[in-house]
């Protein structure tokens, strides 16, 4: 019988873990490293965090223990040893999402096309496929390995990634009555862990929502609150306007962006009426001004890339002042890690230049404003090279220079003379 750790693992020798599977093989490794997070030891403690982080969710892939091992992680994150509960919150959290799960930001999370997107692969269907795989090898070797993960198919130890990773989500869902609790702990960090992760299921709002509001109401620490504001627009709607706009005005820089954020998301909702011109250009003024002046990246949104949120939040705008949003991307281009530069200028071009350019040309000082601080922002931090090539098809498809040495001419500024077709971007 394992300890239970006073009813934090109760429960857990009854679950045949060597019967389900995580991304090094066979669970039964899983029960100790639960155990171990319950620790007086720290270093077995961080010992077991890491290894869970690396076996049911490796490198975001989920599994079929991910789901088994929610409920304990949940009875840790509320009151396993205080060191230990903001990591286990995180890990909690990466169990129901990841970025390659079915969101996008700043809309959120689209549950419905993520469930569909889950049940388009059956097991037969993929039981079916590894038979082809395995009859179509020659090699005998690599036929063995296929049937190895074929049998871990049938057994129900390995399954879609999507379906996987929903299994592990809805198993999180579950715990999210329990863990609201937390929005009220003494500690700032357990909250915005707490704050963060109830940010992530729609299908809760009508419970999350009252208790994000609550929690705004009487929140001081900064960080805090501003995880909660962005929580906020993506659970609320048009509705909530009047409650989130005042903190638009708010002292701290950071409390001012995710007010914009949340506004921004509920006022370009699909389906939703806008926010009225007056509040709408205050909103783009707020993004635009935290992207000149980025607030500091406490913040787990967007990996804390919080100059990538706002690039996303602004062009979700652009309809209202284009000429604003597009010299405020350029700002967000400026900052933000360059890795993540290639959507936002992919949807930067799309939304400042929507027709090519069929007559030829214009002279570079003929553009807007916003467009030519546009393209002097991607000349100097566009994803040129071998991670860009969607990137300089989308200035080609424009009729704009698609090289970097091309558009450094256009725009007034001399070739340096760099191979920038041969560059990579994450040097």
């Amino acid at each position: 019988m394992i300890n239970s750790e006073c009813g934090l693992l109760e429960g857990l020798d009854e679950v045949d873990w060597a019967e389900l599977g995580h991304a090094y093989g066979r669970a039964q490794d899983v029960p100790g490293q639960l155990t171990a997070l319950c620790s007086q030891d720290e270093a077995a403690r961080d010992g077991a965090l890491r290894s869970l982080f690396s076996n049911i969710f490796h490198q975001g892939t989920r599994y079929s223990a991910s789901p088994y091992a929610v409920p304990f992680v949940a009875r840790i994150a509320l009151a396993g040893p205080h060191a230990v509960r903001d990591g286990v919150l995180w890990l909690l959290t990466r169990l129901a999402i990841d970025w390659h799960d079915e969101y996008d930001l700043p809309r959120g999370i689209d549950i419905r096309a993520w469930r569909a997107a889950a049940a388009e692969v059956s097991m037969e269907e993929a039981l079916a496929w590894y038979d082809e795989q395995i009859a179509a090898e020659p090699d005998e070797e690599k036929r063995s390995r296929i049937r190895e993960i074929r049998a871990e198919w049938a057994a129900g130890r390995l399954m879609d990634s999507r379906a996987s990773a929903l299994l592990s989500y809805d198993a999180v869902r579950a715990e999210l009555p329990g863990l609201l609790g937390l929005l009220d702990d003494p500690d700032s960090a357990i909250r915005t862990r707490a704050v963060y992760l109830s940010a992530w299921f729609p299908e809760e709002a009508a419970t999350v929502l009252p208790r994000l509001l609550d929690r705004l109401q009487v929140e001081d620490a900064v960080t805090v609150k501003a995880t909660a504001l962005v929580a906020v627009g993506l659970h609320g709607d048009i509705t909530l306007t009047s409650r989130l706009s005042p903190h638009l005005d708010a002292a701290e820089p950071l409390i001012r962006w995710a007010a914009a954020t949340a506004l921004a998301r509920i006022g370009s909702a699909k389906g939703a009426t806008g926010l009225g011109t007056d509040l709408t250009g205050h909103v783009i003024a707020v993004l635009a001004a935290a992207a000149a002046d980025t607030p500091r990246p406490d913040i787990d949104y967007n990996e804390g890339d919080i100059p990538g949120y706002i690039s996303r939040s602004l062009l979700s705008l652009a309809d209202h002042d284009l000429e604003t949003v597009l010299c405020g991307v350029a700002d967000c281009l400026a900052v933000m890690p360059r890795d993540n530069t290639e959507s936002t200028a992919e949807t930067a071009l799309a939304v400042a230049f929507v027709e090519p350019f069929r007559d030829g040309l214009p002279l570079f000082d003929h553009l807007t404003q916003g467009r030519r601080r546009l393209l002097l922002a991607l000349v100097k931090f566009g994803p040129w090279g071998a991670y860009g090539k969607k990137f300089e098809e989308s200035l080609r498809s424009r009729r704009l220079p698609d090289t970097r040495a091309a558009l450094r001419v256009y725009v007034g500024l001399p070739d340096d003379g760099q191979d920038h077709r041969t560059e990579c971007i994450w040097g």
